[in-house]
């Protein structure tokens, strides 16, 4: 489809290289030709737009065989418009000034012109075929039947159209009769099958025969060589019994040897060992003595020095104890006196506070002292009797 831009009351068509454009204005041809590009008033412009490009067209029909049978063709014919200006004059191939799109269906036309007049001519052949020579030959000679019909139909000449080249993709009867078609091949193919199954089983006998065959043969090979291999290890044991013998014996020979050698060795190192040992228990003992001598005498002279040490720390240490003794009773009798000249102040000053004090004030003191010397008591019970007796004494103080 072309394109078409507005621009103030103009239009601009710019046309595809595979579509011939025609351009009338008024009447005249003003355009004509693939690819183009101009300017038009759509109100005076009548435009046309024909593909020239190669176009598929895929077809797919019945027909009946020369026996009654239905198959399906499909095909495909190829082909394209050779003279624009005869198709324009011929199809309605006008489209709208402002949009651009066809006004009618050109193509479909066209396709059902070349669908109906190839199924005319694969009818016609298709109908003097039998199903069999249908199927085995039935698409060649449909193509080349439909390919040469249509090039010797004066209707698409007619009309600018070019038949290109046409294709038949299959040729196929309806299911059930297909299926029918199928059963002969496919028992053949299962006869090949089960005859196939049945050798490959029969040389799977022979194999397996030829391999039981062989692990036959094989157990008694390796029974034979067992057999050998046991005389084979006796003849060895024996030998390694006769050679460990021997060795043992050398061994023994030996260790004896080694024994008597390492006795004579520990002999002679113990009588060195000894001589040694006496040696050092001399050179010891004259040691010992000459340290015990040095020893004594230096313990003398500390024993001395220690006396006289510890005389002159005894005697230091009895005249600062009498020292102290001194001091501490300075110092107790100090604060004796010094208690009793305090006590004696409180004494005086007690006297002299209790003298000022009149008689019922010294009761009271004397009730609160007594009281705070007692026993804890809980309870107090009064009875009437002494109540009377205490109310009778307060009222007598009381006239007095």
């Amino acid at each position: 489809m072309a394109d078409i831009t507005r621009r103030l009351g103009w239009r601009h068509l710019r046309g595809a290289p595979t579509a011939h454009i025609r351009h009338h204005r008024s009447g005249k041809l003003a355009h004509d030709g693939p690819g183009l590009s101009f300017w038009y008033r759509s109100l005076t412009a009548a435009l046309s737009e024909v593909p020239v490009d190669d176009r598929e067209l895929a077809m797919t029909f019945h027909a009946r065989t020369a026996d009654f049978q239905d198959v399906a063709v499909q095909a495909t014919v190829t082909y394209r418009i050779s003279d624009p200006a005869v198709a324009a004059a011929r199809l309605d191939f006008s489209i709208d000034p402002d949009t651009g799109g066809w006004r009618g269906a050109p193509l479909e036309q066209l396709g059902t012109l070349l669908t109906e007049t190839a199924q005319q001519h694969a009818l016609d052949v298709l109908a003097r075929t039998p199903l069999s020579a249908a199927l085995v030959d039935g698409v060649a000679s449909v193509r080349e039947r439909v390919a040469a019909g249509l090039s010797a139909e004066p209707r698409p000449p007619a009309t600018g159209i070019e038949v290109v080249a046409v294709r038949v993709v299959a040729l196929r009867p309806e299911p059930e009769v297909e299926r029918a078609l199928r059963t002969p091949a496919r028992e053949q193919i299962q006869q090949e099958a089960d005859r196939a199954t049945y050798e490959r089983r029969a040389v799977a006998v022979e194999r397996e025969r030829t391999i039981a065959e062989n692990e036959l043969a094989s157990k008694i090979e390796l029974a034979r060589r067992e057999e050998q291999l046991v005389e084979q290890r006796g003849t060895n044991t024996r030998r390694e019994a006769e050679e460990s013998a021997a060795a043992d014996k050398v061994r023994a020979d030996a260790e004896a040897s080694r024994t008597v050698r390492l006795a004579e060795a520990e002999a002679a190192r113990s009588v060195k060992l000894a001589e040694a040992e006496a040696a050092r228990a001399v050179k010891l003992a004259e040691a010992e003595a000459s340290r015990a001598v040095k020893l004594a005498e230096a313990e003398a002279d500390k024993q001395v020095r220690l006396g006289d040490a510890e005389a002159r720390r005894t005697e230091r240490l009895a005249e600062a104890e009498a020292a102290r003794a001194v001091r501490l009773a300075r110092a107790e009798a100090e604060a004796a006196r010094e208690v009793g000249e305090a006590r004696a102040q409180a004494q005086a000053a007690w006297l002299r506070v209790h003298a000022e004090v009149d008689v019922a004030t010294l009761h009271a003191l004397t009730g609160t002292r007594l009281a705070e010397n007692l026993p804890h008591i809980d309870s107090v019970t009064v009875s009437p009797d002494v109540l009377t007796g205490l109310l009778a004494r307060l009222g007598a103080g009381g006239r007095e």
